[in-house]
Order: structure tokens, then C-alpha cells, then sequence
């Protein structure tokens, strides 16, 4: 663990003055990421310390994003002080109440709706085109860039694949397929990692969202698929499509969605390939963060992610692409996994898992 910089103490002093530090930096769990979070007590409150390194995070991204989002309505940390270039941040303490823990079977209905209305105004925000507050696009290459990490870094380097795993003429049509359905989308501010370790339940029942630096224009679908298909937790089929379809009503009523997206059809198969899209790239995130940084606790969510993988092969059979790269996932890749000591515990990792009755129930 890299020391705490001889700096970071005075200029919080500094920062904070005329208030009374009564304690130092208390280390908060962080993300991710080179990001470390520490709170700190004054005579008056409780605040967030954030020591990103500069040239590992995108801290002028950051206080972009961060004020772009306040302007749209979104509940975001305020922010106290900063120093952009040795990456020192003073931010409001929303407290340590994550949404996951909170979103048991009686109370989900109420905080997804609570979420959903957060997606709406993300959608409907008025980011400009060019120059400051301007964001950069998703764009295929983008998109396609994500998806490679998968077999990189899950096929080749965890599982042990061979070297031409996945095959190309199985791959490259599923990687079509998907930036397709993408693009054809409406392209909205992307917060792309909406989910519920992301979203923090405040008293009164507020929702507010951090880690929201590496927003983009991108498909509106996408937080969407973040949301409601978590790789932290997961939900019965009906519910997921109950409160997708509610998000479409929304997007309707909000004038953001496109006539090709408006059926039920349409829009939930758009909603499932971002969502493949999305954990084929969690998939290699994961395994990256433990193979590379030492980040081992995302094992325990893999067992997740496969499943939603594989739900989208069993609901589109009509999908070319889909079916090929299926039938290469489970004759050839799902051996691989079910050797894993991860996969083996696949039991405890699903054990927080929520089901149409229960706070705790199957996957």
C-alpha cells in the first residue's frame, strides 16, 4: 500500500479552516481503482477525503462530470475543495449505506423506481457537443475495445485457454452484432457504473450516485443493463422486465427514445444485448483485477455474470451470432470455468442473490 502523502493532512487543515480537525484520515472502502477515500472528523461535520493519483485517474473528468450531473438534477457529492493537480479532493460524506443491501423484495420496487428516475434525468441532460462539459462518445471502437478484454484476460489468462480462444469466425460476429444493437440506439450521458454499490441510500431515502468520472454519450440502454442486471446481485426474469419496461414508459414519456425501441420486443431485446455486451467485458475486468492488481474479491461474482451471459443465449434464439458464439461458450469455455475454485464455490456466491419472495433466495 503506497504512503499517504506528507502534503495531503495540511492541505485538508487548510482546506477546512476556520474548522477543528478532530481526527485523521479514517480509510473508507474504495472501488476499483487507484483511488483511495478516507473520512475525516472537524468540530463541525464528517467529509470524504479522495487521493487519486494523477496520472492513474481522470480527475479533471471528475469535477466535470460531477458538476454536469448537479446541473441535471442528479444527487452527486458536493464538493468542498480540490487540488486537481496533486489529485486531493474534499467532498461530501454521504454516509456508508450502499443501495445492495437495501434492495430486499418488499423495498426494490420503491428504490429501482427511485433509480430509474435518476437514468431519466442522466438521459435527458443537456451535455454540450463541444468545449467544456462536453463528454466523449462510446464509439465502436470504444465498445469494442471493452469486449476484447474478454478473451485476453478471462478466456487466455484465467481459464487457460489457447491462444486462438475465442475462435475469430465465432467472435467477430458476436462483436458485430453487439456494437450494432449499440449504436442503432439513442446516445444519452452514460454514467457506466450505475449499479448498486455505486448508488448510496441517504437519510430520508435519497439516492445519490458516485464513480461517475467515466461518463460517455453512449446507448441508452447501457445503464440501464448496469442497473437492473448487476453483476452484484440478481432478480427473477419477471421482475428485471417489469422494471425495464416501466424505464421504457419513462423514456417515452421523456421524448428520448426512438420509435424502433417501443415496443416491449424491441426495447428488451436492445436492453439484453448491452447487457452481454457489458458482462463479456466484466468477465475480463474482473479477471484483471485479480490477476493483475491482486483484487481477488470479484472472483466471488463471476458464477454471476455467467449466468446472465448465458440467459441472453437461451432468450434469442433467432440471434445468428448469439447461438454461434453460445454453442463455442458452452461446448468449449464452460469446462474451462467449471474447474475454477470460484466456480465451485458458485453456492456462496450467489447466496445474496434476491428472489420474488425473500431477501435471500436462488440465482
Amino acid at each position: 500500500m503506497r504512503p499517504v502523502p506528507d502534503a495531503l493532512m495540511p492541505w485538508i487543515g487548510e482546506a477546512l479552516a476556520p474548522e477543528t480537525l478532530l481526527s485523521g484520515l479514517q480509510p473508507v472502502a474504495g472501488d476499483a481503482s487507484f483511488r483511495r477515500y478516507f473520512r475525516v472528523h472537524t468540530d463541525a461535520r464528517s467529509v470524504i477525503v479522495c487521493e487519486s493519483p494523477p496520472a492513474k485517474e481522470k480527475n479533471t473528468e471528475f469535477l466535470a462530470v460531477r458538476h454536469l450531473l448537479e446541473g441535471a438534477g442528479v444527487r452527486v457529492p458536493s464538493l468542498i475543495a480540490a487540488d486537481n493537480r496533486r489529485g486531493y479532493f474534499l467532498l461530501e460524506d454521504l454516509g456508508d449505506v450502499q443501495l445492495l443491501p437495501a434492495l430486499t423484495a418488499p423495498a426494490a420496487d420503491a428504490l429501482y423506481g427511485k433509480a430509474a428516475r435518476m437514468l431519466v434525468a442522466l438521459a435527458t441532460a443537456r451535455v454540450p457537443r463541444v468545449g467544456p462539459g462536453a463528454l466523449p462518445a462510446y464509439t465502436a471502437e470504444l465498445l469494442r475495445r471493452e469486449v476484447d478484454l474478454f478473451p485476453t484476460w478471462f478466456v487466455r489468462r484465467l481459464l487457460g485457454a489457447s491462444a486462438d480462444a475465442p475462435p475469430p469466425a465465432v467472435f467477430e460476429p458476436l462483436c458485430a452484432r453487439l456494437l450494432e444493437s449499440a449504436l442503432a440506439q439513442p446516445q444519452v450521458l452514460v454514467h457506466r457504473d450505475f449499479h448498486s454499490r455505486n448508488l448510496m441510500l441517504l437519510p430520508g431515502g435519497e439516492l445519490a450516485t458516485i464513480d461517475f468520472q467515466d461518463a460517455v454519450m453512449g446507448p441508452l440502454t447501457y445503464d440501464a443493463a448496469s442497473l437492473f442486471k448487476d453483476c452484484y446481485l440478481r432478480w427473477p426474469r419477471a421482475r428485471v422486465e417489469s422494471w425495464v419496461l416501466a424505464l421504457r414508459d419513462a423514456f417515452l414519456a421523456a421524448g428520448v427514445l426512438s420509435d424502433e425501441l417501443a415496443t416491449d420486443a424491441a426495447f428488451l431485446r436492445a436492453f439484453d444485448l448491452m447487457g452481454l455486451q457489458r458482462h463479456i467485458k466484466v468477465l475480463g475486468i474482473f479477471a484483471r483485477l485479480h490477476l493483475r492488481d491482486g483484487k481477488d474479491g470479484y472472483l466471488a461474482d463471476l458464477p454471476r455474470v455467467v449466468a446472465y451471459v448465458e440467459e441472453v443465449f437461451d432468450r434469442y434464439p433467432d440471434e445468428q451470432a448469439v447461438q454461434e458464439f453460445a454453442r463455442w461458450f458452452r461446448g468449449s469455455l464452460r469446462p474451462l470455468v467449471e474447474q475454477q475454485p470460484w466456480w465451485r464455490a458458485v453456492d456462496s456466491a450467489v447466496a445474496g442473490d434476491r428472489d420474488s419472495g425473500s431477501e435471500h433466495g436462488s440465482a
